[in-house]
């Protein structure tokens, strides 16, 4: 849709969250279409990464994920915009102009659920309540997502360019932090907090 479109000019495609943060490094877009769902690197983490290399980017999800939680993690990330596949055709490229333009835009049922979500917490949650997994360092998430989608420690290592040891390392910290005692249960926690999908 947005290649057909003369008013933009698709400069990229990654495959996966960290090929889209290489890119936008050296690419330097003025918008970053990303999914939510993507292999290595989630496109919340990979969003994280692009907004915290180039300020001036403006990232917007496309994604399938209708989740008032997944979406509240990818406003926190820094994107300006959120777009359901099933609007795609509707919302896209008024989506990719208004964020171009640095505005917000959010499909409708987006906003109402992150509306919903904003109005339950500030009934019900505590203020100053911890988003889970907060106290996770960057790389601990990447470490996390990778071992969640069934990489063995030495190919974390491959795929993150560091020892094994650090791998180890990150993966008992991740643990530790999360007061989890197994893999199963850190595959759990990445499949309930939109980390990876089942």
């Amino acid at each position: 849709m947005l290649g057909g479109n003369a008013a933009f000019e698709v400069c990229g495609e990654a495959s996966d969250g960290r090929e889209a943060v290489e890119l936008a490094g050296k690419l330097k877009p003025d918008v970053v279409v990303i999914d939510i769902n993507m292999p290595v690197l989630n496109g919340v983490d990979a969003a994280r990464q692009i907004i915290a290399a180039l300020p001036r980017v403006e990232v917007l999800f496309l994604t399938s994920n209708e989740s008032e939680k997944v979406a509240r993690q990818a406003l926190l990330a820094g994107a300006r915009g959120y777009v359901v596949k099933t609007d795609a055709a509707r919302d896209l490229i008024a989506a990719v102009e208004s964020v171009s333009a640095h505005r917000p835009y959010f499909t409708s049922s987006v906003s109402d659920l992150v509306l919903a979500g904003f109005l339950n917490q500030e009934r019900g949650t505590p203020r100053g309540a911890k988003i889970a997994g907060a106290d996770l360092t960057q790389r601990e998430r990447e470490v996390l997502q990778l071992i969640a989608e069934g990489r063995s420690n030495k190919e974390v290592a491959n795929t993150l360019g560091i020892g094994l040891k650090t791998v180890e390392t990150h993966r008992a910290n991740v643990m530790a932090k999360l007061d989890l005692h197994s893999v199963a249960d850190l595959v759990r926690y990445a499949i309930r907090n939109g980390i990876i999908v089942a």
